[in-house]
This record gives structure tokens, sequence and C-alpha cells, in this order.
């Protein structure tokens, strides 16, 4: 491992791209424990993609099945999301003081939808893995939601970022 690599593993969270992931020998993103500051909210920035990138979720039923799945797996908040045909960006923060990890939230809410998904031939739905970041500023939230609220006007999929009708906020994360 060379130095880069280990700061940044040392610093906390690892901020490893995925090719820099294989480079280094990993075949997954590594998901570090949320850690807690004195006084400074707990966000994370995650994004979680389907199987082979299926564009599967920018839809009405996808969408109404993924808030049925989060309103189901209450530990975690959600807050801001977007979701896009093969991938879903969102913010999300502990519900209560103990949270429980962050992968097993994460696995109970796919399995909740991929259980309940309306097109059986379109599983397995999502993939192992996701990526996962907590925010360190206040200034980090507001540049990561500009950015994922662009993704659709990227995409070519709308003219308007407002025209977009797969994206909300559930609760609102305060910084």
């Amino acid at each position: 491992m060379g130095n880069a690599d280990l700061e940044r593993t040392t610093q906390g969270r690892d901020r490893t791209s995925p090719s820099k992931t294989a480079e280094i020998g990993r075949k997954h993103p590594v998901h570090q424990p949320v850690f807690e500051r004195h006084g400074v909210p707990i966000i994370v920035f995650l994004t979680v993609c389907t199987k082979d990138r299926k564009k599967i979720l920018a839809n009405d039923q996808a969408h109404l099945l993924l808030l049925k799945a989060w309103d189901a797996a209450n530990e975690w908040m959600i807050g801001r999301y977007v979701i896009m045909p093969d991938h879903i960006h969102l913010f999300c923060a502990p519900a209560d003081l103990n949270p429980q990890p962050l992968s097993r939230w994460m696995n109970y809410w796919k399995s909740f939808a991929a259980r309940r998904w309306p097109v059986p031939d379109e599983a397995p739905i999502w993939q192992r893995h996701f990526w996962d970041t907590q925010l360190r500023r206040g200034e980090n939230y507001d540049a990561k939601w500009d950015y994922v609220e662009q993704n659709p006007l990227r995409a070519g999929l709308v003219e308007s970022v407002e025209d977009w009708p797969h994206q909300g906020e559930l609760n609102v994360l305060r910084w």
C-alpha cells in the first residue's frame, strides 16, 4: 500500500475510487463504521447500483416501492434522494443514538424491495455492494446535492432538474 493509500485509510474513511480499489487488490468498496464527532451530525452519502446496471428503477412503481422499503427500514432516515434508471443517490442519517450498521440497514431495504419487485424477470435487482461517504462539512452536503440533482439533466433525461419525477426529500437532514 502506498503512502497516499495509507493516508486515505488512516483518516477514518477510505476515499478510494472504484478504479483505484481494483488497482490495490480489493474487489469491493470498504464500508467503515460511521463515526460521531461532538456536535457534528452524521450524514452519509450513498450510491446504490442495480445488478449489471439494468435500467429498471426510473419508473413510478419502483419509486413507490423504494419509498415503502425505506419507510420499513426505519433505523436510518432518508434525506434527499435521486433515483436514476440504474442507480440511486441518497443522503441518510441515523434515526437514533445507536444506529445499526449501515450495511445491515442497506441489506434490509434492498431485500425488502427485491422480494416485492413487480417484474420477477428483472431479478436480481441490486449489486451486492454500495458506495458510501460520511460527510465532514455542511458544504459537502450542498455540493454533493448539487451534483446529484444534475444527474438526470446530464444524462439527457430531462431539460430541467425540476422535471425529474424520481427524486425527493423524505426527512430534512440538517448540518
